[in-house]
């Protein structure tokens, strides 16, 4: 295969494919690992026994999400305290980047991974070919390695698990504009360190989430309750010895913020925002899960600059 076509074919179909695995799997390396594998796989084989590419690229990508899925749930099931997705930080520099743009277009959210982790392996492979990528059941029969009539059972017994009427492109729409204030004002009401700022922009029934993996310190279990995250974030931060920085950045796809502590990465918060206040927080401090964000510049950020509460 040309060096040319390959490039072409990783410049139009590495957005999908990176989606597909992100998803899957709720790991940014991993999935850029498999996405690699796949192309350089490609590369070596050639390309001319191939009908459809995309269906082709597809397939072997969610076999490799599947295997890997299989083959590391021992540690899944031993990790310590509660498990998120790695948090997918970009920047106003990532803008004209399509994968940047396709992302903005797919459900990519904390929220909606999370809920993806309700389904078993295969039937997240098969929800999100159908659901979000638009195969038809024989498509995925073919890429997944089941029967036609067994993916339609899968497929609505997975939108039944989910307990949600998942429709594409509308789980996450949300006015970016109006969440990016709230956010901001928050973060001023994080670095502030007081309990009562803290609390007016959560809802009342509002669930914290940290994932420290056993690396750094973070609670066991979700805390919930509008008045007890406040009391218990602000606690934390006023004990913790070192400087703390925050800045807005773009998480998952909708306005989040990225902690600083003594000038390194600490944790990536994301939200889920209801009706005008935060329901949902998760924090991801597990080192583990920071190690792909690079060093940025966030005077350059998706949102402007904060200028002051």
């Amino acid at each position: 295969m040309e060096n040319i076509e390959t490039e072409q074919l990783y410049t139009e179909y590495k957005p999908l494919l990176f989606s597909l695995a992100y998803r899957m799997l709720g790991s940014v390396m991993d999935a850029e690992d498999i996405v690699q594998e796949v192309f350089l796989t490609l590369y070596k084989s050639g390309s001319d026994h191939i009908q459809n590419m995309k269906a082709y690229m597809c397939k072997i990508v969610t076999n490799r999400c599947l295997e890997l899925l299989r083959s590391t749930s021992k540690q899944r099931e031993v990790y310590v305290g509660t498990w998120l997705p790695e948090p997918l930080v970009t920047t106003a520099s990532d803008e004209t980047d399509p994968m940047q743009s396709y992302l903005q277009k797919e459900s990519v959210s904390t929220a909606f991974l999370l809920l993806l982790q309700q389904l078993s392996y295969v039937e997240r492979a098969v929800f999100l070919l159908r659901e979000a990528m638009q195969y038809d059941y024989d498509e995925i029969a073919d890429m997944v390695g089941k029967s036609s009539a067994n993916c339609r059972q899968i497929f609505h017994r997975a939108k039944r698990s989910l307990s949600v009427k998942y429709v594409p492109d509308k789980l996450d729409h949300v006015d970016r504009g109006q969440t990016a204030n709230l956010v901001e004002q928050f973060m001023y009401a994080l670095t502030s360190g007081d309990a009562a700022q803290i609390m007016k922009f959560l809802s009342t029934d509002a669930v914290l989430f940290t994932d420290g993996g056993g690396k750094v310190k973070a609670l066991a279990q979700p805390l919930h309750g509008h008045i007890r995250i406040s009391h218990s974030v602000s606690s934390f931060l006023k004990k913790w010895p070192g400087s703390l920085t925050c800045r807005i950045a773009m998480v998952n796809g909708l306005p989040g913020i990225v902690v600083y502590m003594d000038e390194k990465t600490w944790s990536v918060i994301s939200f889920k925002v209801l009706d005008g206040r935060i329901v949902n927080l998760y924090f991801v401090a597990n080192p583990d899960k920071l190690t792909h964000i690079k060093t940025l510049d966030l005077s350059i950020v998706g949102y402007p600059e904060p200028h002051g509460p």
